[in-house]
């Protein structure tokens, strides 16, 4: 009876287990059988090796009670136990590979970490140098803007209105170009102060000039010596009569006037509506210089001068006029050649609308009229273009003479008024297709037809012939009554 001994004393050890522990004992992860051979396998122990195990029992119970108080069960008690690996670690030595593991694994995450900082202080160095670079063009750009640097020297003529505001200061100074940046004007005009300063009139300015000196001379009277000049330019004036009368007043010289006159590039609105380039054009700007009367200074900048007359006309060609323009499909050239033949060929402002309306028929009915025979046309040619010319050219000559060049000339013939202007405009319809004035009288004959025409000639010629005689008799007369 041994055996029972055994199995008493094993069950007694068991039983007193269960007593001391109070608490069950912490559950274990369960044994997952497809990963244990073990576990399939089960091995039977023999009745030596129950003390063995009763004591292995102790340092790890298991989860279910093994006590038995059946005697046949008692000796068929069970224990499942992977199979001994002779090879296998020890628990210290599974400690040491474990520690040396993790100081491997931490050693690893340390070398990525400090490489993993590289692209961060790359992007933030590069993220710092782009920054300084906007700011330092930034600085660059509106410090050149504030200096005026590498900016245009052509002079402005800037008409302050009264009671203006800085930001419509602002605003017209970028229109014209002179400045780009209207808010930062506006701050440096509120550090200087000038905000209640700027006086109303007109000034003179350069895109080149500093943002201090613009506003300087806004904010300052002209100051100048020479004395004040008052210019008239009649209707139908050609340019070359209105440099000689510049000279005259001792304003500027008449070859520096026609010189920059002629050169353009202004900045005003209508000339980005010119066709310049035109190598049958005589003066470039002839007909853009708006009749009227003019105060300048003696000695004044020829720039200056030609600054004024350009403003004139560029303020006369209103929006309006220039969509009818457009509705008649002429252009600013066109138009202005039209006008100066119209100036030049009515004897008064009334009959203006009725002899445009006769270059009318003409120009929209080629095949019977490709000429528009006006003389005003001719006497331009050879009164003014021969004369003048650097480099003789029959070309031009006959292309400006309406009796030989068809359709309008190359370019006007003189400057019209506002009048000649609106009469092309206005197109009004007629059955006319000749005129003919009395120059004496001041009166304008129309016809539809050649007889018409020839009639109107011969009668005009008698009321001519008619008060020549009469004229010569009245100084006749006066002359038998002083003797």
């Amino acid at each position: 009876m041994p055996n029972k001994d055994n199995n008493d004393i094993i069950n007694d050890i068991l039983n007193e287990i269960d007593k001391k522990k109070s608490s069950p004992p912490p559950e274990s992860a369960p044994v997952q059988r497809e990963n244990n051979p073990a576990a399939d396998n089960p091995v039977r122990k023999s009745p030596e090796s129950d003390r063995t195990a009763s004591v292995s029992a102790q340092k790890a119970p298991s989860h279910e009670a093994v006590s038995d108080n059946n005697p046949a069960h008692q000796s068929d008690v069970r224990i499942r136990k992977a199979p001994a690996n002779k090879n296998a670690p020890s628990d210290a030595k599974i400690d040491d590979l474990h520690k040396s593991n993790n100081g491997k694994n931490n050693k690893k995450k340390k070398k990525k970490k400090k490489r993993s900082r590289l692209p961060g202080v790359l992007i933030l160095t590069t993220f710092i140098f782009a920054v300084s670079i906007s700011l330092s063009l930034v600085i660059i750009a509106y410090g050149k803007e504030m200096l005026g640097i590498g900016k245009s020297e052509t002079t402005h003529l800037i008409v302050v209105p009264e009671g203006a505001t800085t930001e419509e200061i602002a605003e017209m100074l970028v229109e014209d170009k002179i400045i780009k940046s209207p808010e930062f004007f506006k701050l440096f005009s509120r550090l200087r102060k000038a905000d209640a300063a700027y006086i109303a009139g007109e000034h003179f300015v350069r895109p080149n000039m500093a943002y201090e000196t613009i506003i300087n001379e806004l904010t300052s009277v002209e100051s100048t010596q020479n004395e004040s000049v008052e210019v008239t330019f009649p209707e139908g004036i050609t340019l070359i009569d209105a440099a000689y009368i510049l000279e005259e007043n001792q304003v500027c010289s008449a070859d520096d006037f026609l010189f920059y006159f002629n050169a353009g590039g202004l900045g005003f609105n209508f000339e980005n509506r010119l066709n310049l380039n035109s190598n049958l054009k005589f003066y470039r700007m002839e007909g853009f210089l708006f009749p009227d009367t003019y105060y300048f200074y003696i000695d004044m900048e020829p720039e200056q001068v030609c600054q004024k007359i350009y403003l004139n006309f560029d303020n006369k060609m209103t929006e309006e006029r220039y969509k009818r323009m457009e509705e008649l499909n002429l252009n600013l050239d066109q138009l202005i050649t039209f006008a100066s033949i119209v100036q030049r060929e009515a004897a008064t402002t009334d009959s203006m609308t009725m002899v445009a309306s006769v270059f009318w028929n003409r120009l929209n009915n080629p095949d019977q009229f490709p000429l528009l025979q006006s003389d005003p046309t001719t006497n331009y040619a050879e009164n003014v273009i021969k004369p003048h010319m650097e480099v003789y050219d029959q070309v031009m000559i006959d292309a400006y003479d309406t009796y030989k060049g068809t359709g309008l000339p190359p370019g006007p013939i003189c400057n019209p008024g506002i009048e000649a202007i609106d009469a092309v405009l206005a197109a009004v319809e007629s059955d006319y297709f000749y005129f003919y004035a009395n120059i004496n009288t001041g009166m304008t004959y129309f016809a539809a037809t050649l007889e018409e025409h020839n009639a109107n000639i011969e009668m005009v010629d008698q009321q001519i012939a008619e008060a020549e005689a009469a004229s010569a008799a009245a100084a006749q007369e006066a002359e038998n009554a002083q003797n």
